[in-house]
């Protein structure tokens, strides 16, 4: 399926997770399709949430699978103001306090008007998958198989290393 999404005055047209560019969080910029072949474990993340020591878990699921997975972190702002800060101040925290070296974007939103073209997609294929309002809060996590294509969607509750998650990839 093609996928149209409209990036300020300009049109891209997005036929895969791959065609995403992402801003890293402590600068620069990374493309997705550098992970074909791999899985992605895609979550929204923030530093002042109960499911905030989700972080030790999803840094042991990217270094015990780092050979076919990679997790990839996304901070949002979008529920009770649980990610205030700055992207430096992000990594940071995530650095200091859960040893995180998984990558990790810019501060993005993932719901509204102002969502991030990546969000808006992943949400889009959920649907297409029969998964209502895919985000209701922090720590959602959106896994993608080796070919792009979203396998599942895990609620915040469903921790990094359970076996809901754990099941695809052993």
């Amino acid at each position: 399926m093609i996928r149209l999404l409209f990036f300020s005055v300009a049109l891209t047209l997005i036929t895969s997770i791959y065609d995403f560019k992402v801003e890293g969080l402590d600068g620069g910029s990374f493309r997705l399709e550098k992970y074909k072949g791999k899985k992605m474990l895609i979550v929204n993340t923030a530093s002042k949430c109960g499911f905030t020591p989700q972080y030790k878990d999803l840094e042991t699921l990217y270094k015990t699978y780092k050979d076919k997975l990679v997790v990839i972190g996304f901070p949002a702002n979008n529920f009770m103001h649980q990610e205030p800060g700055s992207n430096t101040e992000i990594k940071t925290f995530c650095t200091e306090n859960y040893g995180v070296t998984f990558p990790m974007s810019a501060k993005v939103s993932v719901k509204g008007d102002d969502i991030d073209p990546l969000f808006k997609y992943l949400c889009d294929e959920a649907e297409a998958m029969g998964i209502k309002n895919p985000i209701k809060w922090n720590f959602t996590k959106f896994l993608v198989d080796e070919n792009g294509k979203l396998l599942a969607v895990f609620p915040s509750k469903v921790n990094p290393m359970s076996e809901e998650i754990l099941k695809y990839l052993n």
